[in-house]
């Protein structure tokens, strides 16, 4: 800061590094556009892979816009912006994060020239709320119901929903694995349903095998298998009981010394601690079980009793094992052995069976009554494939979830946004004041969803776009773009239909996230500490505490 005398103020430190105004908008525009282009060429049926390397020499390959951003190590804050947006969406409704992306780059691309043009930004801001609201309403005129009970409709919608993912081959397959897994773990509470496959859909990876093998058990299966090789390994119509704490003897948390001054001392401490254990089996038999599942530790002696009780024990199992556990066979986690209960014994499993899949034993708690928990067991060629099954089968999993919350459907092949900006240029005209030209900006930022279709499935994008809009223009809102052959075709001829929630949200993202770094005009990054190498040989270490300070 220069004063009226001429002399220089230093307020910042020095080695503070500050853009401002129109260079701080610029370099927000131009890191949205670079994180948007990386995975702009991942949309659609024609997607290209992505070959992901990390510090550890992990390959991943993926067209999953959340998975590969998430890879990506940026260092400009407004990039990492971008990148958090596929994370919310990806955690809001399962699909769309690729979508969300490149649309909020041209939402920041198309401010561009009206900043130019000496358009204040929160004028733009303005107009780009507005052309939200708008859009919001058009997409909930062109929604059309579904009937979220018939089983066949839905699998169409999720099949054409997944048609864009390496599983597309396999897509009845996938699409029957999601639809069967979210009914499963489907739960009316009170008026609302209650949807929680992160916790209660547990996917399972086992390599080998083909991915027609994949299938979703009524129950639950855990990487475990029981303490002692002789206790059984198949029961039937087991009685469960499931534990929070260890059967061992409790030792004190900090260093206990204890001295004894007799022989008969020491045997008589280690036959409290039998006593003890014994107490704790003892309690757990008295209501019969036949399969204890235990979150902590299993001390020898307490897994020599069970078995002589005929009890076939699992230890150290995750906590979210034991509530799927829990929720499938109408079982209570307990604390206390001694407060066990009958009705805390679990008894709606129909079989409990430890199987050798590969090199590892799985326990299986099948055929389930009403199971409200499931897993999904994955098989196929490699990890690499795994992985991408699951990522891909996740996200089939959450429009399924989305379908059953809200049943409405958009038409897709990007013939909503086309509608949506159509929609949007038609009513500009009616917009008074300098907002008038960014409410028309969001309309051709969304036509960047059907422009990439095109291009990506090598299209001739100009002359396909002027026959979409023309098509929209005559009011055949339904229409859109083939992603595998890159023509026009009616989205309800082709079946081709995505969930309301997923375009909703991709629009809210896209736009709030645009209106939000446009905002800024100051970028002040600052070092705590000053680099050694600036720092004077003769400063004494108070000294140097203090700078640190």
């Amino acid at each position: 800061v220069i004063s009226e005398n001429m002399s220089q103020i230093y307020v910042l430190n020095q080695n503070t590094k500050r853009e401002s105004g129109r260079k701080a908008q610029k370099g927000n525009i131009q890191a949205g556009l670079l994180v948007a282009d990386i995975i702009r060429t991942t949309l659609g049926p024609r997607s290209m892979l992505k070959m992901l390397l990390d510090p550890m020499g992990g390959i991943a390959l993926t067209n999953d816009g959340n998975a590969i951003l998430r890879e990506i190590d940026v260092t400009h804050p407004a990039a990492k912006t971008m990148i958090d947006l596929a994370r919310t969406q990806d955690e809001e409704v399962g699909d769309g994060t690729t979508s969300v992306i490149i649309l909020a780059g041209e939402i920041l691309q198309v401010a561009e020239p009206l900043l130019e043009r000496n358009i204040h930004p929160a004028v733009i801001v303005q107009g780009y709320t507005q052309a939200l609201e708008f859009a919001i309403k058009v997409i909930d005129k062109i929604a059309v119901p579904v009937d979220i009970n018939d089983k066949s409709q839905l699998a169409k919608i999720i099949q054409s929903c997944i048609g864009t993912k390496f599983v597309r081959r396999w897509g009845t397959i996938m699409t029957s694995l999601a639809l069967e897994a979210v009914l499963i773990v489907r739960r009316q509470v009170g008026e609302r349903i209650e949807i929680d496959t992160k916790r209660y859909a547990r996917i399972e990876k086992v390599p080998g095998g083909d991915l027609e093998d994949s299938r979703v058990l009524k129950g639950v299966m855990v990487n475990k298998d029981v303490v002692i090789a002789t206790m059984k390994r198949k029961i039937e119509n087991p009685r469960i009981i499931i534990l929070d704490s260890s059967l061992e003897y409790k030792k004190s948390e900090s260093q206990t010394n204890v001295e004894i001054t007799k022989e008969e001392d020491f045997i008589r401490l280690l036959e409290l601690e039998e006593q003890f254990i014994k107490q704790l089996c003892t309690d757990i038999i008295r209501l019969k079980p036949t399969v204890v599942c235990i979150e902590k530790g299993v001390s020898d002696l307490a897994s020599h009793f069970l078995q002589k009780a005929g009890i076939s024990v699992l230890r150290r199992l995750r906590k979210t094992d034991n509530q799927r556990i829990a929720r499938a066979c109408g079982a209570t986690i307990k604390n206390r052995t001694e407060e066990l209960q009958e009705s805390d014994v679990g008894t709606q499993c129909g079989l409990f069976e430890v199987r050798k899949i590969g090199e590892e034993y799985f326990s299986f708690f099948e055929n389930c009554v009403n199971p409200k928990a499931c897993t999904i067991l994955l098989r196929g060629a490699s990890k690499d494939v795994l992985n991408e099954v699951e990522r891909n089968l996740h996200d089939a999993m959450g429009i399924t979830r989305n379908i059953i919350l809200d049943p409405r459907l958009c038409p897709g092949g990007g013939a909503t946004e086309m509608a949506v900006a159509h929609a949007i240029q038609a009513h500009s005209q009616k917009i008074e004041g300098l907002q008038q030209y960014a409410f028309r900006a969001v309309g051709e930022a969304i036509e960047v969803i059907p422009k990439t279709l095109a291009t990506n499935a090598g299209a001739h994008t100009v002359r396909v776009l002027t026959e979409l809009r023309s098509k929209h223009a005559a009011g055949l809102s339904t229409f859109g773009i083939d992603g595998d052959k890159g023509t026009i075709v009616d989205m309800k001829t082709l079946g081709v239909w995505e969930p309301l929630v997923v375009k909703t949200q991709t629009l809210k993202t896209a736009i709030e996230s645009g209106c939000m770094l446009l905002r800024i005009d100051d970028i002040v990054s600052g070092m705590s500490k000053r680099a050694k190498q600036s720092q004077p040989e003769a400063q004494g270490p108070a000294d140097e505490d203090m700078e640190e300070q």
